[in-house]
Parts: C-alpha cells; sequence; structure tokens
C-alpha cells in the first residue's frame, strides 16, 4: 500500500520513541508498507466551530480523523500527536471512524442553540477518502443537512463526491450547496507520490463536470501551491477547472506546521532530490527564514517577492479563464422537520 510519509516519527508530546531499524530485516527486503486500520471515534458532538480568519467556515463537520490519502504536505498531519500517534505514517494507516456523525448532527441541528449557518465538510482531513465508500458517514451527514436544508460547503480531492450528487443537487435548488475539488497538480506521476490516494487529477476534473452538469455549483481550489514544485502549474490548472465548468476558484501557498516541515523535506530528498533545496529556500524567503509561519493571515499566504508573485499570477489567470463568479450561501430554506413550512415541501 502507498504512503505518502516516509517515516513515523514521535510526536511531539511523546517522550519515548521507537525507531525501525533495517538491519534487523535480510538484505534487499523492503519493509512491508502497514495496512489500514480503523478506530472507534466516541466524540459526543460532530459541529466544530473556529473564529479563525484564515478559515471561511465557522462550523466545520469532520467524520474522520486521519486520512488515507496521504498527502504528504497535509496541514492536518499534527492533530494526530494529541492522540499519541505520529504525524507520518500513522496518520494515513490509524483512522478515527466517528460512526454516530449522522446522529450526532441531526441532534445539533434539532437544537433550538443551532443558528442556521454554512457548514464545511470537512474542515481537516478529506471527507471522501477512501472508507467513505463503505462506510458512507460523509453522505449520511449530507442527508441531515439536505433534510434540514442547512447550506454546506464540500472539500475534497476524490471523485467520490459525485455519488452524492443527489443530495448536494436538492441542496443546491435552495441556494444550500458548493462543491470544491482540490487540484494541486496536473502531473499524474507527481501526484502518484505526493497524494498516494487520493483521486488522479483527471478524474477530479472529471468530478467538476459531472457536479457542473448536474446544476451543482463547483468550483477549484488550487491548494496548496507548492512553490518551485508546482507553482508553473496554476494557469493550466485554472484553464482545465474552468474547462471542466468550475465556476469560481480558489488558492494558498503550502504550510507546515510542526513535524509537517521534517516529513515535508523527508519526501522532496526521496522523490524531487534535485529540487529540495529550490523549495525549501523559496519556502523560507517567503516566511522570513522559517519553514513555517503560524501567524493569521500569513501561514496560507507567505510575504515576499515570490509570494507576491504567486498571488498576482494566480489572480491574473483566475480572471483569464473567468473563474470569477460568487456564490452566497443562503439559509433561507432552513427548517426543522416537524416545523410548519409555509412556503411547501
Amino acid at each position: 500500500m502507498v504512503r505518502g510519509a516516509q517515516s513515523n516519527p514521535a510526536g511531539r508530546f511523546e517522550r519515548l520513541e521507537v525507531t525501525f531499524d533495517p538491519a534487523d530485516l535480510p538484505v534487499d527486503e523492503e519493509r512491508p508498507h502497514p495496512r489500514t486500520e480503523f478506530y472507534q471515534d466516541s466524540s459526543k458532538s460532530i459541529i466544530s466551530t473556529n473564529d479563525s480568519p484564515d478559515v471561511p467556515m465557522d462550523a466545520t463537520v469532520n467524520p474522520y480523523r486521519g486520512c488515507e490519502h496521504g498527502c504528504i504536505y497535509c496541514y492536518a498531519r499534527p492533530y494526530h500527536e494529541y492522540l499519541g500517534l505520529s504525524a507520518g505514517v500513522d496518520f494515513e494507516q490509524r483512522i478515527f471512524v466517528k460512526s454516530q456523525a449522522p446522529a450526532l448532527l441531526r441532534a445539533e441541528l434539532m437544537a433550538t442553540a443551532w443558528k442556521p449557518q454554512r457548514i464545511g465538510l470537512s474542515g481537516v482531513t478529506d471527507p471522501y477518502q477512501p472508507v467513505e465508500r463503505k462506510l458512507q458517514l460523509a453522505r449520511g451527514c449530507l442527508a441531515v443537512l439536505a433534510e434540514f436544508r442547512n447550506p454546506v460547503v464540500v472539500i475534497t480531492k476524490n471523485r467520490l463526491v459525485t455519488r452524492d450528487i443527489d443530495l448536494l443537487r436538492a441542496l443546491a435548488d435552495h441556494q444550500a450547496a458548493q462543491v470544491f475539488l482540490s487540484i494541486t497538480t496536473l502531473d499524474d506521476a507527481l501526484a502518484q507520490v505526493m497524494e498516494p490516494r487520493a483521486s488522479r487529477p483527471a478524474l477530479r476534473l472529471e468530478a467538476v463536470r459531472a457536479l457542473a452538469d448536474a446544476g451543482v455549483p463547483v468550483g477549484v481550489m488550487v491548494a496548496p501551491i507548492i512553490p518551485g514544485l508546482t507553482d508553473h502549474e496554476v494557469p493550466a490548472i485554472l484553464d482545465a477547472a474552468a474547462a471542466a465548468g468550475a465556476f469560481t476558484a480558489g488558492h494558498n501557498v503550502v504550510r507546515l506546521p510542526h513535524g509537517v516541515k521534517d516529513l515535508f523535506a523527508e519526501w522532496l530528498a526521496a522523490h524531487v532530490p534535485h529540487r529540495k533545496d529550490k523549495v525549501l529556500n523559496r519556502l523560507r524567503s517567503m516566511r522570513d527564514g522559517k519553514l513555517n509561519d503560524a501567524a493569521f493571515g500569513a501561514r496560507m499566504a507567505g510575504a515576499g517577492p515570490f509570494a507576491d508573485s504567486i498571488h498576482q499570477m494566480f489572480e491574473l489567470h483566475r480572471r483569464r479563464a473567468g473563474l470569477t463568479r460568487r456564490l452566497s450561501l443562503s439559509t433561507a430554506a432552513f427548517r426543522r422537520p416537524g416545523q410548519l413550512d409555509l412556503f411547501g415541501p
């Protein structure tokens, strides 16, 4: 099984670390890839809130912790360290499943304390990672949102989202749904090692086309942009998105919090060693000599000449591709089951 991370370092809260010694295996024998393991998550609530100015949704729903997609740059990797696990292979291999997510969501939307607002599905890990095909927790949450007509913004790297066009279309009828496909590269070989278990780029574009054809507002996130590795692809990605039927596009620059910095540098050395120094040096130039800047407003954008050139290039080609439409989601149709609906079904 292909993994994004090259190693499984101890989390930053751990005092002990077990390291693998290649000498323990016979000569020429590779270390076997670990199988994915799934654990029940006993969370008692499902809607998370935040007040970050960098995140457009104040409320999010995450059916899973950890992500099999294995994107090496994923900013969510350090969340696994709060569980006593590694941001490396553990993040991709040990997935925590919130099997009660739809029921919890329904209970929270029924509460009078809930004020209708758009919900992000999801805000941390991908709701359409491979196990979703079997467990259908994202679909269950969408079904609840459609029942309440509560607006939702879906962000994913997986074509599996097209399975749920029926629910998304029902929400879109009330101006209550948007979907964004995240596309970092059109290079299939690069995507294979950088995002090993996400849908290939062409399949994500197919998903954009299918959603657009079904009348579901769909955009593309060119995210994250990796300077020195994928930034030159921005114009082609935007052109491909527009041709597939996207109505808008967004972007951000890669950020590498905590242990993700070392995992990413390790990945560069393994897969694109000739670009490693260029990528890391450009990132440092955008973040005052560091590989990460946690400050709001800067962590997803960077600063300086390289950052400015990326943002200007993105905006220029976004406009040329016609990806400038804006859509405000509406809570006007929100209802709780059992309420009298004066305006019909």
